[in-house]
C-alpha cells in the first residue's frame, strides 16, 4: 500500500487542522525514503486534503473529507487505468519487438 493511500485513511479520522506526523516519523513509521514520502504528502496536497505551513508541518485541510461516492469513483478510476495499462503491456508483449 501507498503512503497516500494509508495517509488517506489516516486523514478520515482526523479532524480539519490537525496536524499529520512529521516527514521524519513518517520515514520511521513506512521505513521508506524521504523522496517517496514527499511524494506521498505532495498527492495530498494536490487532492485538497492537506496543507503545508512550512516548517511547521502539514495539516488536514477544511475539505479533507470527500464524499465516500467520490472516493469510491477515483478508486474505480484508478481500478481501470490498472487493468488497460495491463491489457495494453500484453498487447505489446503478444505483438512482438516488430509490431504487428
Amino acid at each position: 500500500m501507498q503512503v497516500a493511500d494509508v495517509l488517506r485513511d489516516d486523514i478520515k479520522r482526523m479532524k480539519p487542522g490537525d496536524k499529520l506526523p512529521s516527514q521524519r516519523e513518517l520515514i520511521d513509521r513506512f521505513g521508506f525514503a524521504s523522496q517517496t514520502i514527499q511524494n506521498g504528502l505532495a498527492a495530498l496536497r494536490a487532492e485538497g486534503l492537506i496543507v503545508s505551513a512550512g516548517n511547521l508541518g502539514n495539516f488536514v485541510s477544511d475539505g479533507a473529507s470527500p464524499s465516500s461516492d467520490v472516493r469510491d469513483d477515483i478508486k474505480e478510476i484508478r481500478s481501470q487505468i490498472q487493468a488497460l495499462t495491463e491489457r495494453l503491456a500484453a498487447l505489446e508483449e503478444r505483438s512482438g519487438p516488430g509490431g504487428a
